[in-house]
């Protein structure tokens, strides 16, 4: 889409320290960012908070808040920017909608061919098994 459907003053942001490797930065220093984001205060169109809200999502809680927790960089703000691009993926995912399938009928000729090919296949196998001798 090419419209930003995100308002970021409904994100809030909150610093964390990162877990797993990483040595003394890991332990003094808090890069690691979890973001919070409520879909039914947010300005979103009421279609894509319910498709959000249907999504089976285990980063959305069961109140309808979205959690994504950030922690693969070494800086905090570059943590926010790859939590705020998943979170507007998931929205662009909720936002997307499937053109409705509307039901044909197979042609003749394609349901004269598929008989064929399975009347064919079952005289193949039927030719396999025991081969008995002649004497």
């Amino acid at each position: 889409m090419s419209e930003d459907l995100l308002n970021e003053d409904e994100v809030e942001f909150v610093a964390i320290r990162a877990q797993g490797a990483g040595g003394q930065n890991v332990n003094k220093v808090s890069n690691a960012v979890h973001l919070r984001f409520d879909i039914g205060a947010s300005s979103l169109p009421e279609p894509i908070k319910a498709r959000l809200l249907q999504l089976r999502d285990q980063r959305i809680s069961a109140d309808g808040v979205v959690v994504i927790k950030a922690q693969a960089h070494r800086s905090l703000a570059r943590n926010r920017f790859d939590a705020l691009a998943r979170l507007r993926e998931l929205i662009a995912l909720a936002a997307f909608t499937p053109r409705p399938r509307r039901p044909t009928k197979p042609t003749k000729s394609s349901q004269r061919k598929r008989v064929d090919t399975k009347v064919q296949r079952g005289q193949v196998k039927a030719l396999r098994g025991r081969v008995e001798k002649s004497e």
